[in-house]
């Protein structure tokens, strides 16, 4: 008996090592790539090239003398911080209402609301841009708006439907009770439970506006287009190592925002716990 245990412990062990090691050559097959496009944006040649000769910040002073890129950058910042606010309210609303509410349908509902994180998203764009041109919204800051919400509306519900479901429906309950009105209720109790779930919810909505590529190049026009759309441009008609400085800029907003909602989540559990 005691020799079967240590062999199925021995082949537990042997199945563990296997996981980590197809999760580490997945991980290192995922970020090889940040190893390559970094040390070129500071290339001091006038070509993509790696490993780098010599370093330079010439490509990072290119792409804020470029009032392309700028303006793109603009474009995205402003997108992407649109979106967040309209997407983190209709989430958040849409959330409360499958969690809290007592209706027939919400599993349609539900499907209906994250159907775009599940269609293809060549199929999304396709619609998008036939229904935005007919209204006139596409290379609108509107439009960009309204698609990048559509997107990142999914996620949110999401997140905040985790969230809601982890909170006691008893404590609401109990200041309903107690003479609170439902905004009180909401204010007081409901929203600073839910800021948690906001906050990840918000920042991965950001995230996924401002890394938008596939709808941008639908809807773009010459004069309003994003940072991605931009570099996709840049990659087809100027290959220097600008726009690896521009891929070094975004990945490391990505890893700001992704940092930035582990510490929300990490600060909040202590908080509670």
């Amino acid at each position: 008996m005691s020799n079967y245990a240590a062999g199925h412990s021995q082949w537990e062990k042997i199945k563990l090592l296997v996981f980590y090691l197809f999760c580490s050559f997945v991980f290192i097959f995922l970020i090889m790539p940040n190893f390559i496009v970094v040390p070129i944006s500071f290339s001091g040649a006038r070509f993509l090239q790696f490993p780098p000769k010599s370093f330079s910040w010439q490509w990072y002073l290119n792409y804020f003398n470029q009032g392309e890129w700028v303006r793109a950058t603009i474009v995205s910042f402003e997108v992407a911080i649109l979106v967040t606010f309209c997407a983190t309210l209709l989430g958040s609303l849409a959330a409360y209402g499958l969690v809290r509410g007592r209706f027939g349908g919400k599993a349609v509902i539900n499907s209906f609301i994250i159907s775009p994180m599940v269609t293809p998203i060549l199929v999304t764009a396709v619609a998008i841009y036939k229904i935005f041109s007919d209204l006139r919204l596409t290379g609108t800051i509107a439009g960009f708006v309204l698609a990048h919400t559509i997107m990142a509306l999914p996620y949110v519900v999401i997140v905040m439907t985790a969230n809601l479901r982890g909170i006691d429906i008893e404590m609401e309950q109990s200041a309903r009770n107690l003479g609170a009105s439902r905004l009180t209720m909401l204010r007081r109790i409901l929203f600073p439970l839910a800021l948690p779930g906001m906050i990840s919810s918000a920042l991965f909505a950001f995230l996924i506006s401002f890394d938008e590529l596939l709808i941008a190049m639908f809807i773009s026009s010459p004069t309003v287009s994003t940072l991605p759309k931009k570099l996709w441009d840049g990659i087809r008609t100027e290959i220097n190592p600008t726009i690896a400085a521009v891929s070094t800029l975004l990945i490391l907003i990505s890893v700001v925002v992704l940092v930035a909602a582990g510490l929300v989540r990490r600060h909040f559990e202590k908080r509670t716990g």
